[in-house]
């Protein structure tokens, strides 16, 4: 199977940790320019290549998988909901949630739920990453892999006590 979008997805992510690997460091001047046209018209941009490969070499994680799991999440929210129109907004960081909130108990789930939904939406800030390390420890804990609590995120529309008794319920079973 040939030319579907994650291979060339998986291509980019390759070119990405290869040139991290190489030294280039900086999100900002990271060269992957010629791809830049292909990740707009799935909607995803270069921060969300950089951080995933700077994790991967960095932590070991996210994986490969991982990343096109959740960037098919992003991509096809940014199609069949937003229809292929980008969001002008971005979530102001400073609103998170502290790290140390909980929600039924569940640390770190009332920060990661409008992390979730601006990822689904394209309106994360450059430093504000989705799958983070904290997210992971959140992810890793609940026994929830990230593009299953995007697809969550996405069905509850907008109703974060769905979200909330849905992590709940997962978490029981555990």
């Amino acid at each position: 199977m040939k030319n579907f979008y994650q291979q060339k997805l998986v291509e980019i992510w390759q070119k990405a940790v290869n040139l991290y690997e190489e030294g280039h460091r900086n999100p900002d001047s990271f060269p992957i320019d010629d791809a830049l046209p292909f990740l707009t018209e799935i909607g995803i941009n270069k921060i969300d290549i950089f951080d995933f490969a700077e994790d991967w070499l960095c932590e070991g994680e996210p994986d490969l998988a991982t990343f096109l799991l959740i960037h098919e999440q992003r991509r096809d929210y940014f199609w069949e909901v937003q229809k292929r129109v980008p969001s002008k907004d971005l979530l102001d960081s400073s609103t998170l949630p502290p790290k140390d909130a909980d929600a039924e108990g569940i640390r770190w789930l009332p920060r990661i739920i409008p992390k979730a939904k601006a990822k689904l939406k394209g309106e994360l800030p450059k430093e504000t990453m989705f799958c983070c390390g904290g997210d992971r420890n959140f992810f890793h804990h609940n026994k929830i892999h990230p593009s299953e609590f995007l697809s969550v995120v996405r069905r509850a529309k907008g109703d974060d006590q769905k979200i909330i008794e849905w992590v709940v319920n997962r978490s029981k079973l555990t």
